[in-house]
């Protein structure tokens, strides 16, 4: 596993992180093409049938999120998870707080993950929100929002750990961008297995001719026509 993380971090250094600033500028998200090596891909979603990893199951139907279910990991992190989160959010803190200033909010995070925890914790917002998806034939995830508590980081990730067109067909990752006064702008992200999509957790700021204004965004996973996808999602403030 330690030549995992290593290949993790040299892949983060290589990043293109201005063009992936100017992405989410533009559109509210970007691809991160092959974060994850297909074993690393394979091995997180070996962990879905362990219990010993995670602190809750979710079946979507009984709350009419859609169909397919997901399970909350708990800490400690496994570690790649715990990694992966903790490499990823000092990438991500300035675009954040680049928004947050923006968008004419008070609110600004720490550079590293462990202080942006603390507060969070301070706040009650105690339990780890990383988790696995898994979606099989005629599952979806409908929009929705992750949000969990007044603590509210503003960009997530979600790793698509299955390969499209081999382990499942469909199931699409999905946007959708609601500005003032106008219909819902729907997108859909291609990904590749081990490839991450950064994206706006609930709003983000867009450049009007009067300065910037917030839009509302919104994510899912269309309908899977066939096989079982796998996903890990990476949600960096933790939950009431």
């Amino acid at each position: 596993m330690t030549g995992t993380l290593s290949a993790l971090d040299t892949r983060l250094q290589q990043l293109d992180w201005t063009g992936v600033t100017a992405q989410l500028a533009a559109a509210g998200n970007a691809v991160l093409p092959g974060l994850l090596t297909a074993d690393a891909c394979k091995a997180v979603a070996s962990l879905y049938p362990r219990n010993d990893v995670f602190r809750s199951r979710v079946v979507m139907a009984r709350h009419g999120y859609g169909s397919g279910e997901y399970k909350y990991f708990a800490y400690p992190l496994p570690e790649p998870v715990a990694h992966l989160r903790s490499l990823l959010y000092p990438k991500l803190a300035p675009i954040a707080n680049h928004w947050q200033e923006q968008l004419g909010l008070d609110m600004r995070f720490p550079a590293q993950l462990e202080e942006f925890l603390a507060d969070c914790h301070a706040a009650g917002q105690v339990r780890p929100t990383p988790l696995l998806l898994r979606y099989r034939e005629g599952d979806y995830n409908c929009l929705h929002q992750d949000l969990y508590g007044e603590r509210v980081f503003p960009l997530q990730v979600a790793i698509l750990l299955s390969e499209p067109g081999r382990d499942f067909s469909g199931g699409e990752f999905v946007l959708t961008e609601q500005r003032p006064r106008m219909q819902s702008r729907p997108e859909v992200v291609p990904l590749q297995q081990g490839d991450a999509v950064v994206f706006a957790v609930n709003q983000r700021p867009v450049q009007g001719n009067h300065g910037p204004y917030r839009v509302a965004m919104r994510h899912g996973v269309s309908r899977l026509r066939s096989g079982q996808r796998h996903t890990l999602g990476i949600i960096f403030h933790d939950a009431s």
